[in-house]
């Protein structure tokens, strides 16, 4: 196998960046890039901590995270498996990067930044839902931020719905646990985990 080992022979095998691809990236969020944000409900969090690398989904029923200005946004820390391997990840280590998703766009938007997770009581009471708050508040200071180029989701044809997967030939959420641990019940887990998601979505 040949490997890569520097920056210089990244440079001779790739080339030079164009200049679209350099000034895009913008230290603030810009109205149009505001927009894109705010049309998005789902995106991938990126964290680092002394254990490595982490990688969460988050999603909402309407825009993932609220833009309080153009240097800050807020993401509310939803109910999830509470490992908190992000929030844990965080407030050992700011650094977070952000990828959000569009439904039916090609077109996705990134951040990278740093982060601290709020536990004020009127910000997490101002994302309230049904009577429920999220416990903490994720807040991210833009570093930069730009729009990603469209060719990965056009190969993929990821919103083509000819192309979706159907979820019954896929292996059900408790056969993934019983493959971690041979004992466990993976029909009573996956007989009651809708009921217990719809209740516990917030």
């Amino acid at each position: 196998m040949t490997i890569i080992r520097t920056v210089e022979e990244l440079t001779a095998l790739y080339g030079s960046t164009s200049e679209a691809s350099l000034v895009k990236v913008t230290s603030r969020l810009t109205p149009d890039y505001a927009s894109m944000i705010e049309a998005a409900p789902f995106a991938a969090l990126a964290t680092v901590g002394p254990e490595g690398l982490d990688c969460s989904p988050r999603g909402d029923d309407t825009c993932v995270v609220r833009i309080a200005d153009d240097k800050t946004v807020l993401m509310p820390d939803w109910r999830g498996n509470n490992r908190v391997d992000s929030l844990a990840n965080i407030v050992r280590d700011p650094r977070v990067a952000l990828m959000f998703l569009i439904p039916g766009s090609n077109t996705t938007m990134r951040i990278n930044g740093t982060a601290v997770v709020s536990v004020d009581p009127d910000l997490t009471g101002s994302f309230e839902v049904d009577g429920k708050h999220p416990r903490s508040v994720i807040v991210v200071t833009v570093g930069e931020v730009y729009f990603q180029c469209a060719r990965a989701l056009i190969r993929s044809q990821i919103w083509n719905p000819e192309r979706f997967v159907d979820p019954q030939s896929l292996p059900t959420p408790g056969t993934l646990l019983k493959a971690a641990k041979a004992d466990f019940d993976k029909e009573t887990y996956d007989r009651e985990w809708p009921e217990r998601a719809a209740k516990t979505m917030w």
